[in-house]
């Protein structure tokens, strides 16, 4: 499953960036460098920390120590603005596409005190010790809890989200692609207002009203969303609910009390946190009076190295005894290695509450993104949350938390444009308020869906048919040693069929073997909806007459994928096999799933594998053609705080904190259908991913398998291996297929991410966006003596190569460990691991290092 989630989501993430900026308008734009120094008008002194931008876009900057700053941009903007809280904001004329020097002098305002700003001197070393900055960022610390709605025994609140893409442009008078350029009445729709300099042209809308009740201990969270209005594409190219979920993933809430802050699938460390002294450099800047007379201290902070995955901005902190922040104001720094997101900025604000203390009212998260860094066209992305009829200490029942924490309304998806016009927090623009009719006529247009099609067969790999579709084009054609140059095509339906039951199957043909293979399967919703509609309750049942290597069950791939054919070293051992699979799938809302199958496989060894017994009779091997057995499964799962995309024909848990149990047990039954053998498996998988900001994250993957009974290799644990040259996080990338088999094992598989940590301050690499990798993988096992075919002759034998030479072994007193290092993001997309094999160098044909590569998008 884990496979399943990575390489999916990965899939659907170009797809989704590819397909958007297919739509992208082009710019003829040009290159405007600006650079100066501010300076306070009164005192004549450098002014660091104060904002200089572009009003409306993403594009911005802030002095340093020595009031210097520098504003590279693309676009045609003609004039910047330069602004800091206490100072009236100054707006500069420039002019379009020169490099030119500005020097400003800020004017206080009236509401300004006459207090000193506390700020270091140009040759001082900064200093934790005895910096006043510090000490008010340690207070912030102390009172975290209590300024937070997590700090209240109970909280209730209505909840508005409004989640925004736009294609922009650097002006309304640029002409749009040739692609763009037939839809008129999407063109005429085009917003200049809400981001100065930029022409957007609204593409994707979701709006979302709730009710959220929260109880502190035991920690609890109601939903009762009351409105929910997208965006609908055709689905029979895009899946909404998919496409949803993902956008939501890219763009998560967030919370500036939180010690971590996860923007763009990237953890950033929180100034407000624990760690944050460590890592940031704290500053106080100004002490400003509110309309309401409110003291507060504006604190500005730095990253202490400018290429790690930390923000730099200001907080706006109370000086009543509470120490909260009022609000807070936050962008990246164009150094920090981040892919497609050329810019963006956050904002936190708060309400004061009638004890005096503040709770968040307001978050926003806007980005521009693209392709390119240059800022010609790209995506213009906006997340809001709002919250307003806050009430404080309101208990409710304890039978009020119980059931699904999300509870949808039967006519949140039906609600009328009154009903938003009333609860909705901030009016929509002109542009936002036609983006859903607009979008529902676009699809109606021949030319579009033409596009669309072609789109969907290059990047989902399905060509549709009405309720159909054709694929996946990548297991057209394949090739392996056994069945030679292999054709196959295959289809399934889409919910235009049925929602309740989908069907799937496919042909191929071995041109080597000139045997016929094929796979019939089918599923039935007993809830109604979309068999991957969670919660899900299906019973499904398939029969596969096909091809695969011992043990190596890819659920993430076909087995046929053409890019697979490739592999390294002898790949001659294959299986034939006969499958037939009942299971039914229940899930519960907690995120807890059971699954209750049963199993026939009949499998009979191909190529060079062979299946011999050790006792001769007559004086010749006693070789087995056919292996009977019928097994009963029972798998446990539980994903505590899942999220997923949910496709068409998958559903991808969304990586987070939390871990993933899998515990799976089956029991092979003799006698039934002929089986051969009576034995139980249990097995137990768990995942867990750890954010380690700002020096990246891990993915740890544990797993620990034991098969009781007396059972030939055929039917012990085959550990995952590959040969191939891709890259696979829980397989042995250089282990030979069928080379380890167990009866009992445990392994440990740790991928490290470190997201440029270290590239990042080396010149060169820091400029190629290049991130490390690291991993360890280490499997220990063996074999009890009741299941070694040398101690038992009416065992198989272990398989041997072509010399005669043992070539499958079983795990001694040393664990199998092999480790690789890798540079990513190559091209914002490749991956490439040197990787390294540490223990059983003596055994025949294998390689001991190798180079395997891995597409992955990441943000």
């Amino acid at each position: 499953m884990n496979k399943l989630m990575k390489y999916s989501l990965e899939k659907f993430g170009l797809a989704l960036l590819l397909l958007l900026t297919i739509c992208s308008v082009r710019l003829s734009a040009q290159n405007t460098t600006i650079k100066g120094t501010i300076t306070d008008a009164k005192q004549k002194a450098p002014m660091p920390f104060v904002n200089v931008f572009i009003p409306g876009t993403a594009i911005g900057t802030s002095t340093d120590m020595n009031g210097k700053f520098t504003l590279e941009f693309t676009g045609r903007y003609d004039s910047i603005h330069v602004a800091s809280l206490g100072y009236k904001t100054f707006k500069v004329k420039i002019n379009i596409g020169t490099e030119q020097t500005v020097n400003v002098r800020l004017e206080s305002t009236s509401r300004m005190l006459g207090e000193v700003i506390v700020k270091g001197a140009k040759t001082a070393r900064y200093r934790n010790k005895d910096n006043p900055a510090v000490e008010l960022i340690r207070l912030v610390l102390d009172h975290r809890d209590s300024n937070r709605i997590e700090g209240l025994d109970y909280a209730q609140y209505n909840q508005y989200e409004k989640l925004q893409f736009a294609l922009s442009s650097a002006s309304d008078r640029e002409r749009p692609n040739r692609l763009l350029r037939k839809y008129k009445f999407i063109m005429d729709n085009r917003d200049t207002t809400k981001v100065e300099g930029k022409s957007l042209l609204p593409i994707y809308l979701e709006e979302n009203i709730a009710d959220v009740y929260y109880r502190r201990n035991p920690e609890k969270k109601k939903t009762f969303v009351r409105g929910d209005k997208k965006v609908s594409f055709d689905e029979s190219y895009i899946d909404n609910a998919g496409m949803s979920q993902y956008l939501n993933h890219i763009y998560q809430d967030f919370d500036i009390y939180d010690n971590n802050l996860m923007l763009f699938t990237n953890q950033f460390l929180s100034p407000i946190s624990n760690a944050g002294p460590t890592f940031y450099k704290y500053f106080i800047t100004d002490t400003l009076y509110t309309e309401d007379s409110t003291k507060l201290i504006e604190l500005s902070f730095v990253p202490r190295n400018q290429t790690d995955l930390l923000l730099q901005g200001k907080l706006f902190i109370t000086a009543d005894g509470h120490y909260a922040v009022q609000r807070a104001d936050m962008t990246g720094n164009k150094h920090t290695n981040l892919n497609w997101i050329r810019s963006f900025r956050i904002m936190q604000e708060f309400e004061k509450m009638p004890n005096g203390r503040y709770r968040t009212s307001k978050r926003t998260l806007m980005a521009d993104m693209g392709m390119f860094t240059s800022g010609k066209g790209g995506i213009y992305g906006e997340r809001t949350v709002s919250l307003r009829d806050f009430v404080a200490n309101k208990p409710m029942p304890d039978d009020f938390y119980k059931g699904n924490p999300i509870v949808k309304a039967d006519s949140a998806d039906k609600t009328t444009d009154s009903f938003w016009v009333h609860y909705r927090h901030d009016t929509l623009t002109t542009a936002e308020s036609k983006v859903y009719a607009n979008i529902d006529s676009l699809q109606h247009t021949r030319s579009f869906r033409r596009t669309m099609d072609i789109a969907t067969l290059l990047l989902a790999g399905y060509k549709g048919f009405g309720p159909i579709e054709v694929g996946p084009v990548n297991t057209f054609y394949s090739f392996n040693p056994v069945e030679g140059f292999r054709l196959r095509l295959g289809g399934r339906t889409t919910p235009k069929f049925n929602k309740s039951i989908y069907l799937e199957s496919y042909g191929a043909y071995g041109f080597k073997d000139k045997k016929w293979k094929y796979y019939f399967g089918g599923t039935y919703s007993f809830t109604h909806r979309s068999i991957w509609e969670f919660p899900v309750r299906s019973l499904s049942a398939n029969y596969q007459h096909d091809m695969q290597i011992p043990g190596q069950q890819l659920q993430f791939i076909q087995e046929d994928n053409f890019l697979l054919s490739f592999k390294r070293g002898n790949n001659d051992k294959w299986l034939y096999n006969d499958i037939y699979n009942v299971n039914y799938l229940h899930e519960l809302v907690n995120h807890t799933s059971f699954k209750f199958g049963f199993k026939y496989w009949a499998q009979s060894p191909a190529g060079s594998l062979a299946y011999i017994k050790g006792q001769p009779v007559g004086g010749f091997p006693d070789s087995i053609q056919r292996v009977k057995t019928s097994e009963f499964s029972l798998e446990f799962r539980w994903a505590p705080h899942e999220q997923f995309y949910q496709g068409k024909q998958f559903r991808v848990p969304i990586p987070n904190k939390y871990p993933i149990f899998l515990l799976r047990g089956t029991a092979g039954v003799k006698g039934v259908f002929g089986s051969q053998y009576n034995y139980q498996n249990v097995t137990l998988n768990i995942y867990k991913m750890f954010y380690l900001s700002p020096i990246g994250y891990s993915e740890v993957v544990f797993e620990g398998g034991y098969t009781f009974g007396k059972v030939p290799f055929p039917l012990l644990s085959i550990h995952h291996a590959n040969q191939t040259y891709a890259y696979q996080l829980e397989s042995y990338n250089l282990m030979n297929f069928l080379e380890f088999v167990s009866d009992h094992y445990v392994s440990l598989n740790i991928d490290h991410h470190f997201n440029g940590f270290i590239f990042n301050k080396i010149p060169l690499l820091k400029r190629l966006k290049l991130r490390e990798v690291a991993a360890g993988k280490i499997l220990y096992g063996g074999l009890r003596d009741e299941n070694r075919p040398e101690n038992d002759p009416t065992l198989f034998k272990f398989p041997v190569d072509k010399n005669g030479i043992l070539s499958t072994y079983t795990l001694g007193k040393k664990p199998y460990i092999e480790g690789s290092v890798g540079i990513a993001n190559i091209f914002r997309l490749i991956r490439v691991d040197l990787v390294k094999r540490f223990t059983y160098l003596d055994h025949p044909d294998i390689s001991s290092w190798g180079i395997r590569t891995r597409v992955r998008l990441d943000f």
